[in-house]
Parts: C-alpha cells; sequence; structure tokens
C-alpha cells in the first residue's frame, strides 16, 4: 500500500498567497491541513477551496505550538509542511511521491530556492531546509520562532536518519520586499528571538537566527556582534557555518569595518577554499577599500570556483555575472574600455536580466555620438524583438540622451495600453530633440488633466516653444502652470524661462530641485545646439547660484562639446574649490584636446597629488605623456628628414 502523505501549513491572511501553494501540491499529497492562527481574509475559504481541513487556533506568539497543533490532525505516514508564501516546484511531487516509498530513512533535508528583491526582478538563492519526514506522535517541534525537529526526532530516536533529497525543490517567496514589508516580519521575528534568546542564551542558532533579523533591519553593528558570537567556539562541521560566515561578512561589510570582514573571509576560506561568496565579497570590501589589484584577484577566483553545494546557500550569481560585472567596473577605472566591454558582455549572457550590465555597455558604446554603431552593437548581443524589451531599451537609450535610437526603440515597443503616458512623453521628448517640434507637441496635447504627468508634458510644450523662439505661446503656457500649483523652484525655473535675463541684477537662485531642472533644460538646449539660449537660460542665475553650480554646469558644456563655456565654469569652480579632483582632471581634457599638453600635465599631476587613490588620474596621465612622446617625434621627423630608418632610428632613442 502506497504511504499516505499530510501537507501541514499554518497560516494567516495568506489569500495573495496560498492558492498558489495548495495548487502546486495537488496529486501530491493526500490531505491538507491548514492550521489558521487568526486570519482576517479570504485564507480559510480558499483553503477549503482545495479541500483542506481548517483548524483555528488562536496566536500565542509560538511557531512550534501552531505547527504542532496541524500536527496533531495529521493522519499521513509521511508529513511535509510548506508555508504559504511557498511552492512545490514543477516535477517535485512525483519526487515526493517516490521518497515516501522508502524505508530507510527518517526525514528529508530538501532543496529550497529564496527568491530575493522585488517582482520585477527576482533573485534565486539556494538552500537545504528540513521539511519531509515521518509521523511520530513524539516527533513535536520545539522553540517559538525558527522551530526545530531534526533535534527533537534524533533525540527520540537515536537510530533516526536523514538524507538530502535536492529533487524535491520548493520556491519561497516570502523574502519578496513586498511580502517583508506588508507582514512586518522583522519586527516581529526580532521580538520573538530576543525573547527566547533571553531564556535559553547558550542557543547558538537561535542566536544566528537573531543576528540574520538584525541585519535585515539595517542594524549592521548589533548584527555582526551576534554573528560572531554565535560562531565563537562552533563545530567546523554544523551546516549553518557558511552561512554564518557570509552573514558576518556582510554585517561588517555594511558597518564599514572592514578589517574585521576581511580577517573573517580569510578564516572562512581556510575551512571552505571554494565558497564563492566570500571570495566576492572580499572583491567588494577590497574595491571599496581602493585595493584594487586585491580585488581583481578576488573577484577572478570567485569566478574560478568550482559549483557550489547547495547547503552554501550561495548568493545568485557570485561565480558568475556579479563577479564579471565587478571586473568590468574595475577594468573602467583604469580606462580599459576593451577589457571593461568584455567582462559587461560576460556579465550579460551569464544574465540576461542583469540590467546594470547592459546599461554599463550602453554607456560604453555611446549611443549619443554614435546612435547607428551603438544599436548594430546592441543588436547582435541582445533580442529586442519583443515589446517589453524594446521599451527597455528605449528607456536606456534616453537615459544616455541617445534621443534618434531611443524614439526608434519606444515606438517599436509602445503599446495601446501606456494609463499613465510615461511612453508618451518620452517619445515626444525624442521628437523634439529632433526638432520635431509640431509631432511633439501633438503628443503632448493628447495629455488631459487627471494624469500624472499633465504638469510635465504642459513643461515641455513650453520648451518646444521656447527653443523655437515664440514667446507668446510660452508665457501662455507658464500662466496655465503657475495655475496647477508648481512647488517654488520650478516656478522659478519657469519663470527664467519667460523672462528677459540680462537687465539689472540677476535675483533667480533655484534650490536643489530646481536646480535639477534647469540643468535637464541646460543639457536638452546644448543637444540642440542652441548655446545662445543656454547662456541667456544661465545669466539669469545670481552669481551665487552660478558660483555653486559651477562644476555641474562646465560639466554638461564639456559633455556636449562646448570647450569654452566648459572652462569658463571650470575655472569658476576651480576659484572656489582648488582642491576639486573632478574640476582639475576635466580641465586638463580640455587642455589635452586643445593639444596644450603641458598645461594638461600640470592639471592632471595637481589632480593625483588631491586625489591619489583614483586610477583614472595615473592612466591619463600615462596617456597623455604617449601623446606627447609621438608628438615630439613626428616634429622631429619634420626638422631631420633622412633615410626610410629615420623613424626607427627616432623610436629606438626615445625608448633609451
Amino acid at each position: 500500500m502506497e504511504p499516505k502523505i499530510s501537507l501541514c501549513m499554518i497560516v494567516k491572511n495568506e489569500e495573495q498567497n496560498i492558492r498558489r501553494c495548495l495548487k502546486s501540491v495537488a496529486g501530491a499529497v493526500d490531505e491538507i491541513i491548514v492550521v489558521d492562527t487568526g486570519s482576517t481574509d479570504a485564507t480559510a475559504e480558499i483553503a477549503r477551496e482545495y479541500r483542506a481541513r481548517v483548524h483555528f487556533f488562536p496566536w500565542n506568539d509560538n511557531f512550534s505550538d501552531a505547527r504542532n497543533a496541524s500536527l496533531d490532525l495529521a493522519s499521513g505516514d509521511w508529513i511535509l509542511f510548506l508555508d504559504a508564501d511557498e511552492e512545490l516546484a514543477a516535477g517535485s511531487g512525483e519526487a515526493l511521491r517516490r521518497l515516501a516509498g522508502g524505508d530507510a530513512v527518517d526525514g528529508y533535508f530538501v532543496q529550497i530556492i529564496n527568491y530575493l528583491g522585488s517582482e520585477g526582478y527576482l533573485e534565486p538563492c539556494a538552500d537545504l531546509v528540513f521539511r519531509l519526514f515521518r509521523n511520530h506522535k513524539d516527533y513535536r517541534f520545539r522553540g517559538s520562532i525558527h522551530e526545530q525537529i531534526v533535534d527533537v526526532i534524533l533525540e527520540k530516536n537515536n537510530r533516526a536518519r536523514y538524507r538530502a533529497a535536492e529533487e524535491i525543490v520548493i520556491l519561497h517567496y516570502g523574502y519578496l520586499d513586498r511580502q517583508i514589508a506588508e507582514k512586518g516580519k522583522i519586527d516581529r521575528n526580532l521580538t520573538l528571538l530576543k525573547r527566547e534568546l533571553a531564556a535559553t542564551p547558550g542557543n547558538r542558532l537561535l542566536r544566528y537566527h537573531y543576528g540574520v533579523e538584525l541585519y535585515r533591519a539595517k542594524k549592521y553593528k548589533e548584527a555582526a556582534e551576534q554573528l560572531l558570537q554565535a560562531a565563537q567556539g562552533i563545530d567546523p562541521q554544523t551546516i549553518y557555518l557558511p552561512k554564518l560566515l557570509r552573514h558576518i561578512v556582510l554585517s561588517c561589510y555594511a558597518a564599514c569595518e572592514y578589517a574585521p570582514a576581511l580577517d573573517i573571509i580569510r578564516q572562512g576560506l581556510e575551512l571552505f577554499p571554494h565558497y564563492a561568496d566570500l571570495y566576492y565579497y572580499g572583491g567588494m570590501i577590497c574595491f571599496d577599500r581602493g585595493e584594487y589589484g586585491r580585488a581583481v584577484e578576488f573577484f577572478q577566483q570567485a569566478l574560478a570556483t568550482p559549483g557550489q553545494p547547495v547547503y552554501f546557500a550561495s548568493f545568485y550569481g557570485v561565480r558568475g555575472f556579479r563577479a564579471c560585472y565587478q571586473l568590468g567596473r574595475l577594468a573602467e577605472m583604469f580606462l580599459n574600455e576593451d577589457e571593461a566591454m568584455r567582462y559587461y558582455v560576460l556579465s550579460l549572457r551569464d544574465n540576461p536580466s542583469f540590467l546594470p550590465a547592459l546599461e554599463s555597455i550602453i554607456r560604453l558604446l555611446r549611443p549619443r555620438e554614435e546612435p547607428a554603431y551603438a544599436k548594430k552593437c546592441l543588436e547582435q548581443l541582445c533580442d529586442f524583438c519583443s515589446p517589453g524589451a524594446a521599451l527597455l531599451l528605449g528607456r536606456m537609450f534616453f537615459q544616455q540622451q541617445a534621443y534618434v535610437p531611443a524614439l526608434e526603440y519606444l515606438e517599436r515597443g509602445a503599446t495601446e495600453g501606456n494609463p499613465d503616458g510615461e511612453i508618451s512623453l518620452y517619445r515626444a521628448v525624442c521628437l523634439a530633440q529632433q526638432r520635431r517640434f509640431l509631432e511633439a507637441l501633438r503628443i503632448l496635447d493628447s495629455f488631459h488633466p487627471a494624469q500624472p504627468l499633465y504638469p510635465l508634458a504642459r513643461m515641455n510644450q513650453l520648451l518646444c516653444f521656447w527653443w523655437q523662439g515664440k514667446q507668446r505661446k510660452a508665457k501662455d503656457l507658464a500662466k496655465e502652470l503657475f495655475a496647477l500649483g508648481l512647488s517654488p523652484d520650478t516656478e522659478t525655473v519657469v519663470t527664467l524661462l519667460i523672462g528677459t535675463p540680462g537687465k539689472g541684477k540677476p535675483e533667480a537662485a533655484p534650490g536643489e530641485g530646481g536646480m535639477a531642472l534647469l540643468l535637464d533644460i541646460l543639457a536638452r538646449t546644448l543637444d540642440l545646439g542652441e548655446n545662445e539660449l543656454a547662456s541667456r537660460l544661465l545669466e539669469g542665475l545670481t552669481t551665487d547660484c552660478r558660483r555653486q553650480n559651477a562644476v555641474a554646469v562646465g560639466r554638461i558644456y564639456h559633455r556636449y562639446g562646448y570647450l569654452d563655456a566648459a572652462e569658463h565654469y571650470l575655472e569658476i569652480d576651480r576659484h572656489e574649490h582648488p582642491d576639486c579632483a573632478e574640476t582639475l582632471s576635466l580641465l586638463a581634457e580640455i587642455k589635452e584636446k586643445r593639444q596644450e599638453y603641458l598645461a594638461a600635465v600640470e592639471l592632471y599631476q595637481r589632480a593625483l597629488a588631491v586625489d591619489p587613490g583614483k586610477p583614472q588620474h595615473y592612466m591619463r596621465l600615462i596617456r597623455l605623456y604617449e601623446k606627447m612622446r609621438q608628438s615630439i617625434i613626428q616634429k622631429a621627423e619634420q626638422i631631420f628628414p633622412g633615410p626610410d630608418d629615420a623613424h626607427k632610428i627616432l623610436q629606438e632613442a626615445a625608448e633609451k
């Protein structure tokens, strides 16, 4: 006779999850026991739809009591326990039936995939958990939270044997950001764990869980203290030790306690020399400390590690796309764009959903300057045939101010369902930046006052008229915007756009939000080639305001190739902040582009003196010296023409 399996659950207000869970066990279990600890939603009704036996149990801040109430009702030979925010993965039901038919073991550790993050981007993290065991009246859970039964079974039956059954897979969604926020899990767990620890201070496993919850609560120093205490004198064979070590490292890292974190990594790698997570986080710490060579070694070692045991609960991608991405960032810091591109491509191929790698690839392709080349490269790398993928790429091009390819992909991905008008607004901006003002205005005019983006649409209409010199229409739109009740900062910027600056003392000094808007308008104005309009806009600012925002303005002028204006504003900032490495480096780049090499060398050297930890300054200086060397050789060849091997002689002399 085939063994009978009972599914035992405890639930509370799980109407959003329980249907998925119960649907996944159809045919895999013989009975469903649901203990409800106080739901006020449709949880119990949904459970009954799946023929569950629902039992109500007053919540008493003790998970074991509730779990044991479900065990008391179970009549099966085996107990499977799940939470409502979990489900059995496809194919696990057959494995469950097969394993329950054996008689060699008393329980199974099964694989669980914890999904982290948000529903828009899920990150899986695998682990082993004890979820299937024989039904015996003496086998009952212990502990008010993070309840355990493994040790209890061994206490009751010292011949009990366990096995890992990784072919049974549980998918867990309870660590998603929304789930945690809605249920207040962290605060609840901290309260229960603290109380339990007060009663059993020597319980190492509880202290580990307490430290993990403190980490989730962003109490990093407290978390590190508790986790270190849990690790003192621990048996190296303890199954959760790798996870404990990783959480100590994470807590120390988040608390900026880098030296202790690296010491734990060193000790951990002595015990687990192939633990990818420790190499990866060692790389992150060294990256933050400016120890770039060591960071590269750590990340490369993470890539070289073999497959991780499930009980390591290794973080998704640390031996793949994440390590590649960090190596790409490091290569960029040393201005090695070819190497950076190689690593970003490897990262994206390992995980096509990893957007930071795609964003970095797009940035390196410089789509604003070379849109056709960037588009060709990306279409060779990725498939953007679906509307969603096209919209994603359109947004990324938009962020890089590459308005021509952005418009193409936004239109390719546009659908009728765009209730908030975001894509329509993006398309209108792209059209305006190509001077297709009539088409842009037609889209912007379709927005109605009930839409959240209506004020932004009207602002863009105003800009279209302003760029065309249609001041009267711009003023009419400004009146409408004022009537909508703008923030004081936005009102200041609108006033600047429709005013006549330059006469008398300037008076406008927008706050932080207003300056962000004004700088965006400045960039778009320069993108259109309207340098005079941009200058007039900035003239409306007070002298102090221009001085305080000089580096940001200079950066924008530099990005769009207006070197004289960029130099003017950067010199203003240099006067105010003579030790700003960014300003010195940007000024050096301008001098270099003008072939004023000695002035550029001096500025790069000053940037190095101010910020010696940034490799970019060294690399730019090295490249400049090489450029100067080649320039000198060319001049020498012009002055001393000779036989065909003159160039070779000069090169050899230069190298000596």
